[in-house]
């Protein structure tokens, strides 16, 4: 049967991912005790967490292992019938797919996972263990709750072969960044109907650039600085706050005691229209990934969490070979401008403007 007539699942949201961390107990302070997640489960191997709002057993499972890597994408699909579709769909597109009728992991039933056609290990699940969603409970809210799993963001060295495959998959695109050729450095596809469950992010990989949670406001993201801040971990914090020109998001990336980015954010906006337009940004455009054009760390664009595969091994990086001039980094802030017309910027700013387009 072609790849071309097979039925996708039909995915309802980004559900939870797995990482493995080398050493569970600072990776449970850091996501418990910092961040503020709730525990289900945990034994001396695993922690399962769930954010406040959450129902189902887990948005994130921390595993001990001697690597640091992402094991599983996970995703919550609509009736166990897309489990089937899900195996079709794979099947036909040659990847490795594996079903575990008793689910792969505590709290989720009958699972598919696959080796995605860009390296990437994606598991789907209906069935699921319900647990206290935690709404109602203020008095163990705190200042920087962490409401809800947001999306997660995947390096790939070839962007438009990752749209392709995603919308195949049945994800919409909602924002992109292109240069003048049309060259795609990264796009941002949902299926629940905000601006991503994934975003498809240009560079070295198959890589983990970013998992993200949401908070309710702006508010609670400057608490959580502030009790970093108070805790002496201000070094955990990458880039922000700041507000996105992309997503129109506020946003404040984390690195955990392995090195995996975490992202706090909140205040996307609706895309669950039919005809919602896809917004496209200029690569060169400053406040795409900064609204108030704060330059972004170097470590943003180069560092990125790698994947494993079914078996728990690594999966090989591919170089990214885009022959544009920004191939080397993902997005590129470097070449960047806030203003089209460089005859209308302060001085300063040309000669950032100039050394960036000879690098």
């Amino acid at each position: 049967m072609s790849e071309h007539t097979v039925s996708p699942p039909d995915i309802v949201r980004c559900a939870y991912m797995e990482i493995v961390v080398t050493d569970l107990k600072k990776s449970r302070e850091f996501y418990v005790d910092v961040l503020d997640l709730v525990v289900t489960y945990e034994d001396d191997e695993a922690v399962y967490l769930r954010s406040f709002e959450e129902f189902i057993h887990h948005n994130l499972i921390l595993r001990k292992g001697p690597e640091a890597a992402v094991a599983c994408f996970s995703y919550r699909v609509r009736s166990p019938e897309d489990l089937d579709k899900a195996v079709a769909f794979y099947e036909a597109r040659g990847c490795e797919v594996r079903r575990n009728k008793d689910g792969f992991v505590r709290g989720i039933g009958d699972s598919v996972r696959v080796m995605d056609p860009l390296g990437f290990p994606y598991e789907f699940f209906y069935e699921v263990e319900h647990v206290e969603r935690l709404c109602w409970r203020y008095e163990l809210y705190t200042p920087g709750a962490l409401v809800r799993l947001d999306h997660f963001n995947q390096v790939t060295p070839d962007v438009p072969a990752g749209v392709k495959y995603m919308e195949e998959l049945g994800f919409r695109v909602t924002e992109d960044i292109q240069d003048e050729k049309g060259t795609v450095y990264a796009a941002w596809v949902r299926r629940k109907p905000t601006v991503h469950d994934t975003a498809m992010t240009g560079g070295d990989g198959p890589r983990m650039h970013h998992v993200a949670f949401a908070t309710h406001e702006k508010h609670n993201i400057i608490a959580i600085c502030d009790k970093m801040g108070a805790l002496r971990m201000s070094d955990r914090i990458e880039r922000g706050p700041g507000r996105h020109g992309v997503s129109n998001a506020y946003y404040l990336y984390l690195r955990d005691p392995d090195g995996h980015r975490v992202e706090i954010y909140t205040q996307d906006y609706w895309t669950g229209d039919p005809d919602n337009p896809r917004v496209t940004w200029d690569v060169h455009d400053n406040q795409r990934r900064d609204w108030w054009g704060t330059p972004v760390v170097p470590s943003w664009y180069t560092d990125a969490s790698r994947v494993l595969d079914l078996d728990g091994n690594l999966v090989p990086l591919t170089e990214r070979t885009d022959d544009s001039e920004m191939a080397q980094t993902i997005g590129a802030d470097g070449f960047s401008y806030t203003r089209q017309d460089e005859d209308d910027m302060p001085e300063w700013k040309k000669g950032e403007y100039k050394l960036g387009h000879q690098l």
